[in-house]
């Protein structure tokens, strides 16, 4: 039985890295209205037209189906023949999470929903991805979070603010996504020829998230130094600290190509893409740091 718990643990995460995944897509694609103001049905019928916009966002509606049922039956079986409290308490955030996403969604359909919301709604599903990645690393050697030595007070403090941080910077690039505002700043690392733009309407939104995001990896590199100084290369906070160092610089990086890729439609997809799996990929790991530094030895 275990074995099963854990394939349908490996499952869920895949799962719900897919439906982060197609979500940016539907953003990026404008596909949101592919199937009108209906819901669950798609322009009144179970099966919709063959229109590409259609197509992604009945795809998107039918993964985040099958992806529901696989978690409601690893919730039962976790609790049912898994003792560990935290397994218990990470599929239960991931099926909240993916239950309010999913009802979001729905409303969004039918009821046009501001930008501000929107936005919300990746960030959910980032949240659902990283519990959901939580739980499958419960059943491998890398989900034996209680540790045999203790974690300096001021590198939690470092881990918390900058997983926070992270989520708030992740938060500003859906909202980018949502209002439509990625091409307010033409040109990387300069926005339309310039270090400091006119900082209104779209250019303005865009800079933001651009400062957002070097502080962010600031902050992730910072973490990396006290990683190195304070524990050794064998240790899962090191590790931790060095991939979402890694990932983060793969961050800016996408962004950058996701700005170049703006008039070639299928490149900004693509590139678009790859910034919201690289992104969801890092904050997993700041997550993984987080819950690190709830199995603390005391002193």
């Amino acid at each position: 039985m275990q074995k099963w718990i854990q394939r349908l643990a490996n499952l869920s995460a895949i799962g719900m890295f897919l439906i982060l995944a197609m979500g940016a897509l539907v953003t990026k694609a404008d596909a949101g209205r592919g199937c009108g103001d209906e819901w669950p049905l798609c322009h009144g019928k179970f099966i919709p037209a063959h229109t590409i916009s259609s197509f992604i966002e009945y795809s998107h509606r039918l993964v985040v189906g099958i992806v529901t049922m696989i978690l409601v039956a690893t919730f039962y079986l976790v609790f049912r023949y898994v003792k560990r409290r935290d397994a218990k308490f990470f599929i239960t955030a991931t099926v909240v999470m993916t239950l309010i996403q999913a009802a979001m969604g729905a409303l969004a359909v039918v009821w046009p929903q501001s930008s501000l919301v929107l936005a919300l709604h990746f960030g959910l599903s980032l949240l659902a991805f990283a519990f959901s990645l939580l739980l499958a690393l419960v059943f491998t050697p890398w989900g034996q979070f209680v540790r045999t030595t203790q974690i300096h007070t001021s590198f939690k403090v470092i881990v918390w603010f900058t997983a926070i941080y992270s989520y708030i910077v992740v938060y500003l690039g859906a909202f980018v996504r949502h209002t439509v505002s990625s091409g307010g700043c033409s040109g990387w690392p300069l926005c339309n020829g310039e270090v400091i733009p006119e900082l209104s309407g779209a250019t303005g939104i865009v800079f933001t998230h651009r400062i957002a995001a070097l502080l962010l990896f600031v902050c992730i590199l910072f973490l990396y130094l006290q990683a190195r100084r304070y524990y050794q290369p064998t240790d899962k906070l090191w590790f931790g600290s060095k991939w979402a160092l890694i990932l983060v610089s793969l961050q800016v990086i996408s962004g950058a190509v996701v700005t170049w890729s703006l008039g070639n439609e299928v490149a900004y997809l693509f590139t678009g893409m790859i910034h919201a799996i690289i992104v969801a990929c890092m904050f997993g790991f700041l997550c993984y740091l987080c819950v690190l530094t709830l199995y603390d030895r005391k002193a």
